[in-house]
């Protein structure tokens, strides 16, 4: 789901008179009790950098702040309908429930600048809930609003989904296994996700060494997850945040670990995720371990399945980004 605010700057005095009319608004916004983390600058020269063609930082810092507050409402208004209802139909006590914890992250986004994403804390890590930021101008200018500002979001509702009901794995979603469907096609009072028996998971670990050769930036580390991501404000999967003015500089990116991935096995895969990382003392190479955990929801995989899609990952591997496998 996507949505958009904008201001037309051209039906106020000046725009000094739009930031005020902007921070009134934002002033009327609710206020809320959310455990927020924002630890970075609105916008960053080299990370998520301003429109200083178009905005000046005093602009961008007024909407930034429109739109973060809105969104967090957003958040908010959502889970406290979710809890009561649970609560009311005796699946949940305002004892049980834990305090609700967000945290913003600088992104990329073909159509924004500065961007974020919106993670959720939930079952111990966090979770992608939303992409969002200032929208691009020339995007406005191109569909002739040449004076207006503002900001544009896309939120995953799968994700806000698995967050209400407590599912734990988005590949659900698309699964047409009645043990899952059955739960929520009855109209009534919102009720948790009851889980039922899984397929056993299928572990493989891949590591490797980097080119002895790397120039460039190394990028791992970050959220892992094969499943798909909410879509950006505009419109791109925010599985491979990166910019294209340094995309060029990287030498690996996880990401791209996480495309090879999706494409060889698909929905057979439940998780990748980093699980070591070290540099030899001598030749100063850098090794890599990652876990793919393998899974199919509808039935359980043969170890020649589970071991020829990890061999193909590991050749795909080797022939783009040169490395040697361990």
């Amino acid at each position: 789901m996507e949505g958009a605010l904008t201001w037309d700057r051209s039906a106020f005095a000046s725009r000094q008179a739009c930031m005020d009319a902007i921070r009134e608004s934002f002033d009327k916004l609710p206020k809320h009790d959310l455990v927020v983390e924002d630890p970075n600058p609105t916008f960053h020269a080299e990370r998520n950098p301003l429109q200083d063609k178009y905005h000046s930082a005093d602009e961008a810092e007024i909407v930034a702040a429109h739109l973060k507050r809105s969104l967090e409402d957003m958040v908010v208004a959502i889970f406290t309908a979710a809890d009561k209802a649970l609560i009311a139909s005796g699946q949940s006590s305002e004892s049980e429930k834990d305090p609700l914890k967000v945290r913003w992250v600088e992104a990329f986004f073909p159509h924004t600048s500065p961007s974020w994403e919106m993670e959720v804390w939930w079952r111990g890590d966090w979770l992608e809930v939303l992409g969002c930021g200032v929208i691009d101008q020339p995007l406005l200018i191109r569909a002739n609003q040449l004076d207006r500002i503002g900001w544009a979001f896309g939120i995953g509702l799968e994700r806000i989904a698995m967050l209400l009901f407590g599912i734990p794995d988005i590949r659900l979603f698309w699964s047409k296994d009645p043990r899952f469907l059955k739960q929520f096609t009855d109209a009534g009072p919102m009720k948790r996700f009851q889980p039922f028996s899984k397929h056993p998971p299928a572990p493989r670990d891949v590591a490797f060494w980097l080119p002895k050769t790397l120039k460039g930036d190394v990028v791992a580390e970050t959220p892992a997850s094969t499943a798909s991501a909410p879509n950006s404000a505009g419109g791109q999967q925010t599985s491979s945040p990166r910019n294209n003015a340094v995309e060029a500089e990287l030498a690996f990116h996880e990401n791209d670990l996480m495309e090879i991935v999706r494409t060889i096995a698909g929905d057979s895969v439940e998780d990748v995720r980093l699980i070591d990382s070290f540099t030899h003392p001598k030749s100063n190479r850098r090794s890599l371990c990652y876990r793919i955990e393998y899974r199919s929801l509808e039935r359980t995989l043969t170890t020649e399945e589970v071991n020829e899609m990890h061999e193909r990952v590991c050749g795909e591997m080797v022939g783009r980004f040169g490395v040697e496998i361990r």
